[in-house]
């Protein structure tokens, strides 16, 4: 079953709730600074579960303590609820794991 495109309000009042998440066209990214490039590596495998629990898997980049993640709806064509669920998730993790490191 295609997943429904999320309308331009939808997008407007869900990004309001997740103040590290912007959109870029057709995908949302963010990015999570960790204290180390082991703490970065092990997020990644927390995002791995996320998505396999959601069947929806992100796209992500590890640079030292930086992970940087984008999410689309490939067979919809762009930003779906899909997105704004894992994201969510997603950033739930990200606090948790970040707590006392240092944001830039």
């Amino acid at each position: 079953m295609k997943r429904q495109l999320a309308t331009e309000i939808e997008i407007t009042a869900a990004l309001a709730a997740l103040p590290q998440w912007t959109r870029h066209g057709r995908v949302l990214r963010a990015s999570y600074h960790f204290a180390s490039f082991a703490a970065a590596v092990k997020f990644t495998q927390r995002i791995a579960a996320i998505a396999e629990k959601a069947n929806h898997h992100p796209e992500w980049t590890v640079r030292y303590r930086v992970v940087e993640v984008v999410t689309t709806t490939h067979d919809a064509g762009g930003i779906t609820a899909a997105d704004f669920n894992l994201a969510r998730s997603i950033h739930v993790a990200a606090s948790r794991a970040t707590r006392g490191t240092r944001r830039k």
